[in-house]
């Protein structure tokens, strides 16, 4: 809900006014005590435990305009809500409130020999904009970070999660109206009008420092392109598992089912499966035989479609695509040098995770695959900011500047150096 504005306006004006309070608010709650921000975040989790009945019946009718608009079943997941992921949002806003407060954390200090002190200081990054698509939990998580993080945020939602997002952002004014914090901290873009998106890239005349984008793979390359303020984000999660011929292949089983099909919409799902040739006779065809029995569809290499008949044969495409659906493509490689050969040359630097009992090869893996997150002997869908203990994320950003990896309260401030001096003067 956007208050005391003129429903006039144009979209350049309505951002321009979004962007101006935005700053404003970002500037109170720069200073806003640890405290405030924490009773702050608590009330909001109050407020999502006894609004879920009408949060519920906004995303009923989100999910009833998506089925009529053909939305495919993964898109379908990621907008559903139910009781239990209401209280997930809830449990997640309250897990950000125990958070230690970054603002003003000393990340590191020393003395010069001329007795100058020299701090180097956490400080929010200022108005943070969220464009997103289908999932309404990130008007929660996305809100809940920006405030612990001393930061105030434009939410941009998808028109197919439109209902779902204002019942979650009332329940959020709640909270800062509760804690004598400014509503205008956390701000839901009120149209559904494309301009808008636009306008955020623009950077609203200055009011915006940085933009994180969450959702397809169109939205986020169109944000990439057309940012003028600096992006977190990630184009696609195509995710990497590789068994090992070291691998404890029950281990191995379950771990390759559990990244694929645990839930097959969201970004650390795995996508390709790589299979040490050497173990391809005892491993392969339980892999697969799990894989199929839950539900999978198995596009092979040759090499794999000779070991395991029921399989769709691969394409060079089927390399490089995130299905974000019960689809895995599978390929036989020549160890770990084949391993990362095929993650270099293909991933999007998001996760890759290796199961092997052989410390040589993990530490190989490691070492030589340069992605945001890499595991050993566990699930690529461990790959969220719930997950590291950081309460929640925004999204998980690949590139290699200020944030990488899930983009939780830390990853949303930036520093100052503070210098301390007695009278000193540069010769």
């Amino acid at each position: 809900m956007l208050r005391r504005v003129d429903a006039d306006l144009s979209v350049p004006e309505l951002m321009a006014e979004i962007g101006r309070r935005a700053r404003l608010a970002a500037q109170s709650l720069s200073t806003a005590s640890p405290d405030q921000k924490t009773a702050a975040l608590v009330a909001m989790a109050d407020a999502v435990d006894r609004r879920t009945a009408a949060i519920l019946d906004a995303n009923s009718r989100d999910m009833a305009n998506g089925q009529k608009a053909g939305m495919s079943a993964a898109l379908l997941d990621r907008l559903k809500l139910d009781e239990s992921r209401v209280a997930g949002i809830s449990q997640s806003i309250r897990a950000i409130a125990g958070l230690k407060d970054p603002v003003g954390d000393v990340i590191a200090e020393w003395d010069r020999p001329n007795g100058l002190h020299i701090e180097r200081v956490r400080t929010p990054l200022g108005v943070v904009g969220v464009i997103y698509e289908s999932r309404p939990n990130v008007t929660a998580d996305a809100g809940a970070l920006c405030l612990k993080s001393g930061n105030a945020v434009i939410l941009r939602g998808g028109s197919d999660s439109a209902h779902s997002s204002c019942a979650i952002h009332e329940a959020l004014l709640e909270g800062l109206l509760a804690a004598g914090l400014p509503d205008d901290a956390i701000q839901l873009v009120p149209t559904t009008d494309r301009a808008a998106v636009g306008e955020m890239l623009m950077g609203l005349a200055g009011s915006l420092d940085v933009i994180i984008p969450r959702g397809g793979k169109s939205l986020v390359a169109r944000v990439q392109a057309e940012a003028r303020v600096p992006v977190f984000a990630h184009l696609e999660g195509i995710c990497h598992l590789y068994v090992d011929a070291s691998a404890d292949l029950a281990m191995a089983r379950r771990i390759a089912v559990n990244a694929k099909m645990r839930r097959t919409g969201v970004c650390g799902s795995a996508e390709t499966l790589l299979v040490d040739r050497i173990a391809a006779p005892t491993h392969l065809v339980p892999l697969l035989l799990d894989l199929k029995s839950a539900g999978c569809e198995i596009r092979g290499d040759s090499a794999v479609k000779d070991l395991f008949a029921d399989v769709e044969l691969a394409t060079e495409g089927d390399w490089s695509t995130e299905y974000l659906d019960a689809i895995i493509s599978v390929k036989l490689v020549d160890g770990v040098d084949g391993a990362i050969e095929h993650i270099n040359h293909y991933s999007s630097h998001h996760t890759e995770a290796v199961i092997a009992e052989d410390l040589r090869v993990v530490e190989r893996f490691f070492n030589e695959i340069d992605s945001a997150i890499l595991l050993h002997n566990a699930s690529t869908q461990f790959a969220d900011g719930g997950e590291f203990g950081m309460g929640a994320e925004i999204g998980i950003a690949t590139g290699k500047m200020h944030a990488r990896g899930p983009v939780g309260v830390e990853q949303l401030t930036s520093f100052k150096y503070q210098v301390r001096g007695n009278g000193q003067i540069r010769p």
